[in-house]
């Protein structure tokens, strides 16, 4: 790396909403800087889970690494004046010797329930590509990843994608993106990804308008470092993977300093300390380097075998400058004036779900499970939990519906695991009569009704983008759900935007895919959490067989308890195989059953051996099966697989 100018190296991610391009977008820069052969190269190469290529969306920020030789004519016309951000002033005689180019990439994901590793992803870069989709538009993530990029400080470039496609709307879209952005619309690149139409445009404009990776000294709270003129290292952690013979692998942003291989460094908030045992980069797959020094995106193999040490978010420091700092200013290492890098916003759980393991016995590997799991998805949220009928099980938390669904699938393919899942709930907040105010995420720990004083649930800001000739079915789906109307506006001539204020759990399971159904998938959305409001709430449960299923228990508004509990034994009804003997499904509020359906019983033909004789001896048999059929359903127990738990989180 010595040998590159430290000032041809640009740091950037692509954002957008799902679907609008990034990993086609992403794949032509791979085979324009030759960073992959073209023998190995594939569609969604940085998409690298099965499931990622499966479904066809990025779940994981990926990170890559490429070498652009720009054209000496481009390289020697760029500007000198436009190197400075808030941490570096280049002078105004720099002159970039070098046209080859270090380019660090992100690639995000699109969907509202992976916000987070966007956030973590434009907290290690200093610009973003906006891509927007020619036929589709600005959509409500669009502008949420673009709210998150301007809030970071970055450099934003608009590119409008898709301009190929017969019912691409360029223009009005280019218009949209200009009042948006207050930028001219020729600033505004048109690509077409897929067919490589202008994408090197957008490698140029990086080199261009992207500023300098911060070079900066690390700041000690004001003080002065113990050796004037000494860089130490910071490296902030913004996502991290597990190997089994490397352990915990940090992915990191090294912001000022540089390390190698068999340095010592720790971690700020955790307080980990380990002996580097391999430094590098990502060609997208890790390429061992001898060092990596500041303004570069790399990785760190730390040799820590437990997941919890290495934190997303956390600052890297190497170890002998604790120890000098500490020796320096006479402070512990819990109260050094050392200032770490600011990492991003904790993220905060909007759906919770409990996950038993089916056989008791893989409790302790659905644990480790999890611990794996985190380190790759730092959104992820879980603690202990113990059910009287399921045993020993987790309460995860997580940002959607999507994303309980992702985990579910990766423990299911990765691990090997069957688990049985409960019903997705936000949490509420309950206070009791004592005045004693208690966190519920689960049915299951709603108090007596006695006890409880009032409940009260998460509300969101809910915000709809869509094309104008879908305003009236849009506003006909909300009304459906307890809401409170705020504002309609336009972004243009034919793009409107909805503000609502509901509750959360009104649109953490089914409302989005009937917002795509009603707008013909042209509508979009976003959320964001503005507080708690009191509501009528009750508990409702499910019994099948005459024995509740805990994960089903739910916490709904009085007023929809009918309905809700006839529709759940309705598609249990469904869903459930059917049983040697009968089985009763009810749902029910305390003690009263509001809903009823029984699944008939499993027929044998006892009777088809039977050739002639007396018609007594048919109903000897059935009789003796019927007394059969009526012992085992006192004592039958109806055993549910993770499908019809999965079956009944999508409603």
């Amino acid at each position: 790396m010595e040998q590159y100018n430290k000032n041809n190296i640009r740091n950037f991610c692509i954002i957008a909403h799902i679907d609008h391009g990034k990993s086609t977008l992403a794949d032509r820069f791979l085979e324009l800087t030759g960073t992959i052969e073209k023998r190995k190269m594939q569609e969604q190469y940085l998409d690298q889970m099965e499931l990622e290529r499966e479904r066809g969306i990025t779940i994981k920020l990926q990170p890559v690494r490429m070498l652009y030789r720009m054209p000496i004519s481009k390289s020697q016309s760029l500007n000198p004046k436009q190197f400075q951000n808030s941490n570096i002033e280049i002078q105004n005689n720099l002159e970039i010797s070098d046209s080859e180019y270090i380019l660090n990439l992100i690639d995000t994901p699109g969907h509202v329930d992976f916000s987070y590793e966007v956030s973590r992803s434009l907290a290690a870069v200093e610009g973003a590509i906006l891509l927007v989709d020619a036929s589709k538009g600005i959509q409500a993530q669009t502008l949420a990843n673009l709210h998150l990029a301007q809030n970071q400080g970055l450099k934003i470039i608009p590119v409008i994608n898709k301009i190929d496609l017969p019912n691409a709307r360029t223009a009005q879209i280019k218009e949209e993106l200009s009042n948006l952005l207050s930028v001219e619309r020729e600033d505004i690149l048109e690509i077409s990804a897929k067919n490589g139409i202008n994408v090197e445009s957008v490698l140029e404009r990086v080199i261009r308008d992207v500023p300098l990776p911060s070079l900066a000294e690390a700041s000690y709270g004001g003080q002065s470092p113990p050796c004037e003129g000494e860089k130490r290292l910071r490296c902030l952690i913004f996502d991290s993977s597990f190997d089994v013979y490397k352990g915990v692998i940090a992915y990191v942003r090294v912001f000022s300093g540089s390390l190698k291989r068999e340095e010592k460094i720790t971690t700020y908030v955790t307080g980990a300390k380990a002996d580097i045992i391999e430094v590098g980069y990502f060609l997208p797959t890790l390429k061992v380097s001898d060092s990596i020094s500041a303004g570069e995106i790399g990785y760190i193999a730390t040799g820590l075998k437990d997941p919890g040490q290495i934190r997303v978010g956390d600052t890297i420091m190497k170890l002998n400058d604790q120890s000098l700092m500490t020796k320096a200013f006479g402070l512990s290492p819990s109260t050094l004036s050392f200032k770490p890098l600011p990492g991003y916003k904790e993220p905060r759980p909007m759906v919770f779900a409990s996950f038993f393991p089916e056989n008791a016995d893989d409790y302790d590997e659905l644990k480790d499970a999890l611990g794996k799991l985190k380190l790759t998805d730092a959104s992820l949220v879980y603690e202990p939990e113990s059910s009287a009928g399921l045993g020993r099980g987790f309460r995860l938390g997580f940002l959607g519906m999507l994303h309980v669904e992702i985990i579910s699938e990766r423990l299911k393919r990765e691990f090997g695991l069957n688990l049985i899942i409960s019903t997705p709930s936000v949490e509420y907040s309950v206070k009791l009569k004592n005045n004693e105010e208690v966190k519920i995420r689960s049915a299951a720990f709603l108090p007596d009704p006695s006890r409880i004083e009032n409940i009260a649930e998460p509300v969101v800001n809910l915000e709809l983008i869509s094309p104008a000739s879908h305003l009236g079915s849009i506003m006909d789906l909300v009304s459906h759900f307890r809401n409170t109307y705020i504002s309609t506006g336009y972004l243009g001539k034919d793009t409107v935007i909805l503000k609502y204020k509901v509750p959360l759990a009104e649109i953490v399971t089914d409302f989005y895919d009937k917002l795509k159904s009603v707008s013909s998938g042209y509508a979009s959305m976003s959320y964001e959490l503005t507080g708690m409001e009191v509501a009528d709430l009750i508990r409702l449960d499910i019994f099948l067989a005459e024995e509740m299923v805990e994960p089903f228990s739910r916490i709904i508004p009085r007023e929809k308890a009918q309905y809700e509990g006839r529709e759940m034994v309705t598609k249990l009804k469904e869903i459930v195989p059917p049983q040697w003997f009968q089985v009763a499904i009810q749902a029910a509020i305390g003690g009263k059953i509001i809903a009823r359906e029984t699944i008939r019983a499993r027929r044998k033909d006892v009777t088809g051996y039977l050739y002639g004789g007396d018609v007594t001896r048919k109903k000897k048999l059935l009789e003796k099966q019927k007394k059969g059929k009526k012992k085992m359903e006192e004592s039958g127990k109806v055993n549910l697989t993770q499908d019809v738990f999965l079956k009944m989180l999508k409603r």
